[in-house]
C-alpha cells in the first residue's frame, strides 16, 4: 500500500499508533491488526475498515443536460434497506432529498443547479447507516437568462 500508507512519527512516543491511508480504495475494506512491543509486553488491536464508493456515470466532468446516474455502494456485509441521496443539506427550497431501494439516482437533465454537495446514506438491515459525501461538478452555461449584453462602444465586452 506503499506510498498511500503512512503512521504519525510524531504521535508515536504519545502512544498514538494512528494508521493513516490516503487516498482510500475499495480494496482497502477489511481487518487491520496493529501489534505494539514495548520490551516484554505485546499489546494488539483490531480495527476493521469499511469503504463506500461513490460512482457516477458517464464520469466526472458532468456534462450539463446530459443524462447522469449516480451510485453508491459499501462494503458493508447487511443487505440493503434504503439508499437516501441529500443534496446542499441546508433547509430552504434548494435543499432536496431523494430515497429508493437501489443505490443509483438518476438525474435526466443535470443543471447547474445540481452542482455542489450530494451526501448518500445507506440503510442496512441490521440498522447500520453509512454515509459519504462527495461534491457534483457541472459543466455547463451559468450566465444570465437574458443572452444580450450590451456594452458602451469603446469599452470592453465580457
Amino acid at each position: 500500500m506503499k506510498p498511500r500508507v503512512s503512521l504519525q512519527d510524531s504521535t508515536l512516543r504519545n502512544g498514538n499508533f494512528s494508521l493513516r491511508i490516503i487516498p482510500v480504495r475499495s480494496k482497502d475494506a477489511g481487518l487491520y491488526e496493529a501489534q505494539v512491543k514495548y520490551k516484554t509486553e505485546v499489546h494488539s488491536c483490531h480495527v476493521e475498515l469499511g469503504v463506500i464508493t461513490v460512482t457516477l456515470s458517464p464520469p466526472s466532468p458532468v456534462i450539463e443536460s446530459e443524462l447522469l446516474l449516480m451510485s453508491c455502494n459499501s462494503s458493508h456485509r447487511a443487505s440493503l434497506v434504503e439508499t437516501c441521496w441529500f443534496h446542499k443539506e441546508h433547509s430552504g427550497p434548494t435543499s432536496r432529498t431523494f430515497c429508493s431501494l437501489s443505490g443509483t439516482l438518476s438525474i435526466l437533465h443535470p443543471a447547474m443547479s445540481d452542482a455542489g454537495s450530494w451526501r448518500c446514506q445507506l440503510r442496512y438491515s441490521d440498522k447500520e447507516i453509512i454515509s459519504a459525501t462527495f461534491n457534483l461538478q457541472i459543466l455547463g452555461f451559468d450566465g444570465p437568462t437574458n443572452p444580450v449584453v450590451y456594452a458602451a462602444a469603446g469599452s470592453a465586452a465580457n
